[in-house]
């Protein structure tokens, strides 16, 4: 017998899967590039402003400097192994982020020195905490001019709710930012520039210092003190405290989620990267801190999870699935068991077994190949026919489901269609994929036109899908203007009866139905109920109603947009000996929702987007002026070194050219950002 490679309960205690979290232009890419730096996993560093970042391997992500897809790398940094996650944090693409948080430990939090908590940090903050993610915080940029730690520090507290618990301060701010003063030893940490910051020394404080530092300090063993009786005794009595004792109470208060470790520095200038690799390993969860993936036996619908162990039954989730080199690739999370090439796993989602042809771990755009993978691990498969975003992979004989990725509806779309026959097929072909890969992208084709409806988050998510059709499949579809995608609703209760007596084929078809429609609270979604006992009937009529209802609510009434939001009761159903069919049941129910529809006066929902606009003082009219007239509505108004910060909510449509507009408003001055707030009634 060889000897087994498995990893031990050791190894899963130090092995990390964390992701890197924050708002658009914070600097989680520049971090990114850092820590694969300094950990030796890359010899140069890369930029995110000369398109040369490692995580940033899409050709419209260089263009942009932006991240676009989560890329999936890992490094050692002793003793622990670590998977990262870089997550985009433009607001089109934050079902990226969520995938990710969805199979993370542990989480970094980047925030600006200068912009602090920002409306996307925001909301991937509060998608963290859904997902009860412990993370850590770095607040980079403080070399830039208006860098304000202290600012940033109260507005995580205030803005996000949590308890931010600074561990290190900066020695200067803005241009006199020159190193980090770590709170647990009591040291100054030096960078030597020259070496690209990989040389850094530990340096005493001068008495000075010690006493400049002495709030923030008391403040940090206060809340040690907390987590460790052993901490308060010490502190009460005026005694030194270790600070590898610090460190283990601040390791519990953050795996509870009870505050937040705040770090410090430039990534761009290479200072305090590596605290922040330090600080992964010392704060956040391994695999065996976390509790274990609950997931639901598809047979008895009792909830369940395995421990993390290789030694446990298989279950793994397929976070994301990207085309490489026109194969499917899997990018998966194993909570427990472990995978091979050699027996084959079965996706309890689509009910389907299939084999995996190789497994790699992965480093943003390149991998690496490997014979197994274990409860854990990150990795990417292929071979792989049916597994989609979402999917789970377990063992036939120990089925669990995991919970699926949460679902997003798209907000605006375009209409596209082949420069000639040709294309058309492959245009097919490449959508299909980018499908796949992408659970936000919506595909259907308009009935009158037969152009394609392709759907999305936002003007930007569009145009990277029309980027990469033309620099992957050299296709350039024509595409028209970019088009608000609604929803329907009712105001009012209504009924509505559907009769359907018809013969098809050879066939006799019957089918009556009565059903009621009244409105629910905005985004509680559609419900069917039956509010008879419809026991004594044949299921296969039953779900028959089930069914012509829910195809009925797929196309309204006003513009045949999806209704959202309301409430069907199924009052009664009639029927003929036989003659009464389950195509009799379909058409007669969606003949009842169409009329019950038409009668509860029926409205078009369209997406209201959150708008937040940073702007110098004195352009503060003109901005507010815009807004009024494109029927924004002004929530708040904040003041932040120096600018003014207004926000407010606006329909999407109305927002389309409103970037050049505001330049124009406001000589360029002022900058935006906009998120899917709610879908709500046109006034």
């Amino acid at each position: 017998m060889g000897k087994s490679n498995a990893p031990s309960a050791k190894a899963l205690q130090n092995l990390r899967n964390i992701g890197i979290i924050a708002h658009i232009d914070a600097g989680k890419t520049t971090l990114s590039e850092r820590i694969l730096y300094y950990s030796g996993k890359i010899h140069r560093i890369g930029e995110v402003h000369e398109g040369t970042a490692t995580m940033d391997y899409m050709p419209e992500e260089q263009e942009r400097g932006i991240t676009i897809t989560s890329a999936v790398t890992s490094c050692q940094w002793d003793p622990c192994m670590i998977n990262i996650i870089d997550t985009p944090g433009h607001v089109d693409f934050t079902i990226e982020v969520e995938r990710s948080l969805r199979v993370l430990d542990g989480a970094v939090g980047v925030f600006c020195g200068v912009s602090g908590v920002e409306p996307q940090s925001e909301t991937v903050w509060r998608q963290s905490e859904a997902y009860h993610v412990p993370k850590i915080v770095f607040v980079n940029k403080m070399d830039r001019l208006g860098a304000c730690f202290e600012g940033v520090v109260n507005s995580i507290t205030e803005k996000l709710g949590a308890l931010a618990l600074p561990i290190q301060f900066p020695d200067g701010e803005g241009v006199d930012f020159k190193g980090v003063f770590d709170l647990v030893s009591m040291k100054r940490l030096e960078f030597d520039a020259e070496s690209n910051g990989e040389i850094f020394e530990s340096v005493e404080l001068s008495e000075d210092e010690i006493d400049r530092l002495a709030p923030w300090r008391e403040r940090l063993l206060e809340v040690a003190s907390d987590e460790d009786e052993e901490i308060l005794e010490l502190y009460l009595g005026g005694e030194d405290i270790p600070p590898a004792k610090i460190r283990s109470a601040l390791r519990k208060g953050t795996l509870e989620r009870r505050f937040v470790p705040v770090l410090v520095g430039s990534a761009l200038k290479n200072i305090g990267v590596q605290p922040v690799l330090d600080a992964v390993c010392d704060y956040l969860p391994s695999p065996l801190d976390v509790p274990p993936a609950m997931g639901i036996d598809p047979t008895s619908r009792k909830k369940s999870a395995f421990k993390v162990s290789h030694k446990e039954p298989l279950s793994a989730l397929v976070f994301k699935v990207v085309m490489d080199s026109g194969r499917k690739l899997a990018m998966m999370r194993l909570y427990s068991g472990k995978i091979t090439t050699t027996v084959p796993v079965y996706n309890v989602t689509q009910g389907k077994s299939e084999r995996v042809a190789r497994l790699f771990r992965l480093h943003a755009g390149r991998k690496e190949k490997i014979d197994v993978a274990y409860a854990g691990d990150m990795i990417g498969a292929t071979g792989m026919k049916f597994a989609r975003t979402g999917d789970t992979l377990c063992s036939e004989e120990s089925p669990l489901l995991l919970e699926q990725i949460a679902d997003y509806k798209p907000v605006i779309s375009l209409a596209i269609e082949p420069r000639n026959s040709e294309e058309a097929e492959k245009l097919d072909e490449a959508l299909e994929k980018y499908l796949l890969e992408d659970p936000t992208l919506n595909l259907k084709r308009d009935g009158d036109t037969d152009q394609i409806i392709l759907s999305g988050m936002g003007e930007l998510h569009l145009i990277v899908v029309l980027e990469r059709l033309k620099r992957e499949y050299k296709l350039e579809p024509r595409a028209g203007k970019p088009q608000v995608v609604y929803q329907e609703t009712v105001m009012t209760k209504a009924q509505g009866s559907g009769e359907f007596h018809r013969e098809l084929g050879d066939a006799m078809h019957y089918g009556k139905v009565l059903l009621s429609v009244e409105p629910r609270e905005r985004g509680q979604g559609c419900k069917i109920s039956f509010e008879f006992a419809y026991d004594e009937w044949p299921d296969t009529w039953v779900e028959a109603v089930e069914d012509g209802i829910s195809d009925g609510l797929q196309s309204g009434t006003v513009r045949g947009y999806p209704v959202q939001d309301i409430r069907v009761r199924v009052l009664g159903m009639e029927r003929i000996d036989g003659q009464s069919t389950p195509v009799g049941y379909r058409m007669a129910s969606a003949g009842a929702l169409k009329q019950a529809l038409s009668l509860a006066s029926p409205k078009l929902m369209e997406p209201i987007m959150w708008i937040e606009v940073n702007v110098p003082e004195n352009f503060v009219g003109e901005v507010v002026g815009l807004l009024g007239s494109l029927g924004a509505k002004i929530e708040n108004m904040l003041d932040k070194a120096g600018h003014k910060i207004v926000q407010g909510l606006a329909p999407l449509e109305s927002l389309f050219g409103f970037s050049t507009e505001l330049r124009s408003a406001t000589q360029g001055r002022a900058g935006f950002i906009m998120k899917f707030h709610r879908f709500d009634v046109l006034e």
